[in-house]
């Protein structure tokens, strides 16, 4: 059962992020993963060898898909898969930043159907499961709409360049960022900020439990062409993504170019 799920990732996102703490702001070793992956700490391998201990445990016959875990192909032949960062952001983890967090989830095919984000330093879970609602902290979200031209897009600088856009017109929106993606989709979904936006391939441990929190908060929730999002897929990745309110959803949509 989803919530069945739900209550196991709870309480894994919850040690996870005991275990993130000891090494926050204690220097923890990092070096980088190579061929623009990115770096990777020796918290980030504590945190995933606990998780994949502990869920694996519960879920045996779950498959397992991680950012820090040797691809594992049999996983595709699973009915239920976790698909998980251990430490999402972790260069803001290696500066010391509070702004990272742990994503969660589980497929059932390739539908998300249980998720958590939690971000350890600030307190903040995120939660949702298939036909549930979308939560923080216990309490129940929701998107915030806007206008295209008014709204706050949490995206990077170069997604604003003129020839993303539909006649080279860069929409009259506000760019901010945060440095989990898993959170920037959480925080689309709370109506702190009005979307989310990526042109870039996502992986789908990055994205897979804050676009099931994003889509019960009530967000519409889509790859960059706005086509539904499919997860444990043979690539683990995502065409991009776009995240907000049905209407400036549409918006978003129509602007880009191609």
């Amino acid at each position: 059962m989803p919530e069945d799920d739900l209550a196991l990732l709870k309480d894994a996102a919850l040690r996870a992020g005991q275990i993130a703490l000891e090494y926050w702001r204690n220097a923890p070793r990092s070096w980088d993963k190579g061929d623009g992956a990115g770096p990777v700490t020796e918290a980030d391998l504590a945190v995933n060898e606990e998780l994949q201990a502990m869920l694996r445990a519960a879920r045996p016959d779950y498959g397992w898909l991680s950012e820090e875990s040797e691809a594992d192909p049999s996983r595709l032949n699973a009915g239920h898969c976790f698909i998980l960062d251990p430490i999402d952001g972790t260069r803001a983890f290696i500066d010391g930043q509070e702004g990272f967090s742990h994503s969660l989830a589980v497929s059932r095919g390739d539908r998300v159907v249980a998720a958590v984000v939690h971000l350890p330093v600030r307190k903040l879970t995120y939660t949702a499961f298939a036909d549930g609602p979308a939560q923080l902290n216990g309490e129940p979200i929701a998107p915030a709409p806007a206008d295209i031209s008014g709204a706050t897009v949490l995206t990077y600088r170069a997604a604003t360049e003129p020839g993303h856009w539909r006649g080279g017109h860069v929409p009259g929106f506000r760019r901010e960022f945060r440095p989990s993606l898993a959170w920037r989709l959480c925080l689309a979904a709370q109506g702190r900020f009005n979307a989310a936006l990526s042109l870039r391939g996502a992986w789908e441990w990055d994205i897979a439990a804050g676009s099931l929190i994003a889509e019960r908060a009530g967000a519409k929730v889509s790859d960059r062409h706005g086509q539904r999002m499919r997860f444990n897929s043979p690539r683990a990745m995502v065409d991009g993504l776009i995240v907000a309110s049905p209407s400036l959803h549409g918006q978003l949509l129509a602007a880009l170019a191609g």
